[in-house]
């Protein structure tokens, strides 16, 4: 049964990662002028409003008792600096580096988070799924023949957004096994929200009132985030922290896809390598070995 769990929970993951990969091509509608850093925040505000009126239609007030106050605010913060560090790494160091630093860092952080703070120890198939996807990353993101601009700050930035997405998955677990998903995701999402608020004063906003701008701000919010981690909550129920950050690396296997299908852009025979390697990796995890984590006696109490 609790291998049933797992392979449900892998699914799960992969559904969500592939929701997140429609994200560029939804963007690729927006008006000339969007600002990404007030989609990030619209992104989250959307999202978590959404989900409270679910909480507060089905379950009513009682999920909102009881939250342990630091655990809530470390989570909502992590999923606040992620989507500020990515675009400000991306800005600095383009988007090639920073794709690559960001999203290859996350599985890597999120291993070693697992390891340390739940005591998880990914199996063999975690480490080969997760050298194949990283590699495949970056494969595809340099095949896109874009020039490649290293800056030192970039990077870090960059890097802080990989980890501070594996700090959320970490910290959200906790939270999971104590509460709904749906009021999880609620209070993380609007809490987030507040806090990137401060970032908006200044930015220009005119570019809202277009109705690509409503509809491209809609699904991402109601698709990309809040139907998007309804499904990563539940697949992280059922899966270690190691293995679902990993599984988040068919979001860029989606949108690289996409972009083919959809927006018509021209992949090179480097990009489908980079594709083949990535969806290799995910095979791996999906199809081979175990997805629940090998635990220390230390832990296993």
């Amino acid at each position: 049964m609790q291998q049933d769990d797992s392979r449900s929970g892998v699914w799960f993951i992969l559904m969500a990662a592939m929701l997140w990969g429609t994200t560029g091509t939804t963007q690729a509608f927006a008006p000339a002028g969007f600002d990404p850093m007030v989609i990030g925040f619209l992104r989250l505000a959307i999202g978590g409003v959404s989900m409270l009126l679910i909480v507060l239609m089905t379950t009513g007030l009682s999920q909102m008792k009881g939250w342990p106050l630091k655990a809530t605010l470390s989570a909502a913060l992590f999923t606040a600096l992620y989507q500020a560090f990515f675009f400000a790494g991306v800005a600095k160091t383009g988007v090639a580096v920073g794709t690559i630093v960001g999203i290859g860092s996350a599985p890597v952080a999120g291993g070693l988070l697992g390891y340390f703070f739940r005591g998880e120890r990914p199996g063999r198939s975690w480490f080969v799924a997760t050298a194949l996807a990283i590699i495949g990353c970056v494969v595809l993101t340099l095949s896109s023949g874009g020039d490649v601009v290293i800056d030192l700050l970039g990077v870090a930035l960059a890097i802080g957004a990989g980890v501070a997405y594996a700090a959320y998955t970490l910290v959200i677990k906790g939270l999971l096994e104590k509460h709904d998903a749906n009021a999880v995701i609620a209070v993380v999402f609007c809490i987030g929200a507040l806090m990137l608020a401060p970032l908006l004063i200044g930015r220009e906003m005119a570019w809202l009132a277009a109705p690509r701008s409503i509809a491209v701000i809609l699904h991402l919010g109601l698709v990309t985030a809040a139907l998007a981690y309804w499904l990563f909550a539940r697949g992280l129920q059922r899966v270690p922290v190691a293995t679902a950050v990993t599984l988040t690396l068919a979001e860029p296997l989606t949108a690289g896809l996409l972009g083919l299908l959809v927006l018509g852009e021209q992949l090179n025979p480097v990009s489908f390598v980079g594709i083949a390697l990535i969806f290799s990796g995910l095979a791996v995890l999906t199809l081979g070995g175990r997805a629940t984590p090998e635990v220390p006696a230390e832990f296993g109490g």
